[in-house]
């Protein structure tokens, strides 16, 4: 088999017949072999009921539906389901859908391209919003960071540079990171998994066309994880990659929120945490809504933010202030 498509499936009724009929207009059908790989976790709308129906309706057009579910009384959570999803299916590459979010007829197509070119890497595609205005902001610096960017600036936004319901990877992707964490109560599973990923070598590329509708609603999972996991996540690996590696650094424009980041960190960071020196490091900190990295070396700064290119400015002591 050559492609699997991953489709975790919880309460869904709403949209399952959307996500699914964009999976049989691919392009694809028919020059490669593809598979459907779902799991229901514990659905209480009648989505597995709809899920049957849709098996009968793979098999017909010749594509294999694996379909399995959840008998346990609380749901295993969304890497949970994802985990199963996998165990099941035989794809060389697999690309993963969300239950809610419908494929544009040429994603499989030109992501498997594109996946088999980089086979270390995590393949992303561009995006559009369904409604249409629902963060307008998100969408156009996600569909807009640069190529060079993608691996880097991963702690300046909530979650992975690539979107989760836009991944396309072969199989030895998923299995060199083993799996993803299985927490039942609300997790970013994504951001644990593409951590992981960069950790071991991982490359992160994307399709520059929108490939995916992504669609927005109260009821997505993604609004059920807590701005503080997010945030406890982003802090670790930020001490862990860079903090710990600094004999000092300074947190420059703290505020409210570079407050709370001296706070979050380790007893032993804390104290590396002093004046500014001519070897010192420079955290500017608004760290939620952006972050800058600033590397202090003969008195030029570099520095890299979540809505500006890097740039290189200098830093004037006497004064405090960064001149562009």
């Amino acid at each position: 088999m050559e492609v699997s498509v991953i489709v975790p499936v919880r309460n869904s009724i709403e949209w399952i017949d959307d996500c699914l009929e964009s999976i049989l207009n691919q392009t694809a059908i028919g020059t490669i072999s593809l598979e459907v790989c779902v799991y229901d976790d514990v659905s209480t709308d009648g989505s597995y009921l709809k899920l049957e129906s849709w098996k009968k309706t793979f098999e017909t057009e010749g594509i294999p539906m694996k379909l399995s579910r959840n008998t346990e009384l609380e749901p295993g959570g969304v890497g949970y389901a994802k985990n199963r999803c996998i165990e099941q299916s035989s794809g060389e590459y697999l690309c993963f859908l969300d239950s809610d979010d419908v494929m544009k007829p040429e994603r499989i197509e030109k992501q498997l391209k594109a996946a088999s070119q980089y086979k270390d890497a995590i393949i992303g595609c561009q995006f559009s919003r369904h409604p249409y205005n629902s963060t307008l902001r998100y969408t156009r610096w996600a569909n807009s960071l640069p190529p060079e960017k993608l691996e880097v600036q991963v702690l300046t936004s909530h979650g992975p540079t690539v979107i989760m319901p836009t991944w396309f990877c072969h199989r030895s992707v998923y299995d060199r990171v083993g799996g993803f964490t299985e927490v039942r109560k609300s997790h970013p599973e994504d951001l644990v998994f593409f951590y992981k990923h960069l950790d071991l070598g991982g490359h992160i590329r994307r399709v520059d066309e929108v490939l995916l509708i992504y669609r927005y609603h109260p009821g997505a999972m993604t609004f059920g994880i807590s701005e503080k996991t997010i945030w406890s996540l982003r802090v670790k690996r930020l001490e862990e990659n860079f903090i710990l590696n600094w004999k000092s650094f300074y947190i420059w424009n703290a505020g409210k929120q570079g407050r709370q980041l001296y706070r979050s960190i380790s007893e032993i960071s804390r104290k590396k945490v002093g004046s500014l020196g001519p070897k010192d490091y420079i955290l500017g900190v608004w760290f939620i809504a952006q972050v800058l990295f600033c590397n202090w070396h003969q008195r030029n700064v570099f520095c890299c933010t979540s809505t500006r290119q890097l740039r290189k400015v200098q830093f004037n002591i006497s004064k405090g202030t960064f001149l562009a």
